[in-house]
């Protein structure tokens, strides 16, 4: 007798057609609220970055203007150096904590989406949304921990990098120096990327965890350590592969954009007059830029959520095969409204 199947999903432990199968149901049925709190997370980022950038414009203007019209034979005054690089760092600061924000309520969004993917019960935007939100400082701060723990080998990958171009580009008596770090930067990278690839592992499953069971990060992290244990490889393939193919439809996806928008700047860039100033180089591109920040958001919102869909069924995955969670599950989907149409 085949297992129940009340939505994207059977009750029992996963294949991994099963599993993509999972993720490619859960975004055609439920497309309206992953893409509405998506828009909503990475718009908004995209709309605080700009008004910081013109409140960041506005202030420090006129001393970037001056550095523009520097001839290469003059040095910046300080006095307008410093506001635009405080200008230009506070940009930077608000972009990196609202991004950070932005994909935290994706990440959240997802397993609450999915868990009414797999009862195959209906659920709205407001709904997810409100869920979401709840668990986003604790989503937030799982995320910030893994990552941090994962980025060890690519902080030392580009220390290596930094130092080599040094000592190609210098060629003096300190280059010896600069190659002894690139050395280590990049054999330190080598060693250091296994275990961080071990640790990504161990810890994939914990933002499901925060959302499916309320964990906070800790405890959430040791969760998804417990439920890895036995199955790290396969694993580590499947997710693998959701992260291929997101990469891969999020590049075809944003090939047209790019297309548009190289045409788009070689419009503008022909109405250009022979000495433009930088505002009209702007407003001649912008057209360009628009829509390559389209393409960059419908990108990031394919990377964000596919590969969480296929992470988020590997949680449930796991534990079916190591709680029985699946008789639970038929049951609570027994006691659920009936399904809504794809």
């Amino acid at each position: 007798m085949p297992p129940p199947k009340p939505g994207v999903i059977p009750l029992a432990p996963l294949k991994l057609a099963d599993i993509l199968g999972g993720a490619f149901g859960t975004t055609g049925r439920y497309w309206k609220q992953l893409l509405g709190v998506g828009g909503a997370a990475y718009g908004g980022t995209l709309a605080v970055v700009a008004v910081t950038a013109l409140i960041a414009y506005a202030t420090a203007g006129e001393h970037l203007r001056r550095l523009l019209e520097l001839s290469a034979d003059e040095d910046p005054a300080t006095g307008d150096l410093v506001p635009v690089l405080t200008g230009l760092g506070a940009v930077w600061l608000v972009g990196v904590v609202t991004f950070v924000l932005a994909t935290a309520l994706v990440y959240a969004a997802v397993p609450a989406v999915l868990q009414e993917a797999v009862l195959g019960r209906p659920t709205t935007f407001s709904a997810v949304w409100r869920r979401a939100w709840s668990r986003v400082p604790s989503v937030a701060g799982t995320v910030i921990l893994v990552s941090l723990v994962v980025m060890i080998p690519v902080v030392l990958a580009m220390v290596g990098f930094i130092a080599l171009m040094v000592s190609v580009i210098t060629l003096s008596d300190s280059a010896g120096a600069a190659v002894l770090w690139s050395a280590f930067g990049l054999l330190g990278a080598l060693a250091t990327a296994p275990l961080a690839a071990w640790l990504w592992v161990k810890f994939s499953l914990a933002p499901s965890a925060v959302v499916f069971e309320g964990l906070r990060p800790v405890a959430a992290m040791r969760r998804s350590a417990q439920l890895v244990r036995g199955d790290w490889w396969r694993i580590f393939g499947i997710a693998l592969l959701g992260l291929a193919m997101a990469a891969v439809a999020s590049y075809m996806i944003q090939m047209p954009f790019s297309f548009l928008g190289m045409f788009s700047g070689a419009i503008g860039g022909a109405a250009l007059a022979e000495d433009p100033n930088p505002a009209s180089v702007v407003l001649a591109m912008s057209g360009y830029m628009v829509i390559m920040l389209l393409g960059q958001l419908v990108g990031q919102f394919i990377s964000a959520t596919f590969p969480q869909l296929v992470i988020g069924l590997l949680y449930v995955d796991r534990r079916m095969r190591t709680e029985n969670l699946g008789p639970v599950l038929a049951e609570a989907a027994a006691a659920a409204p009936a399904p809504h149409g794809p």
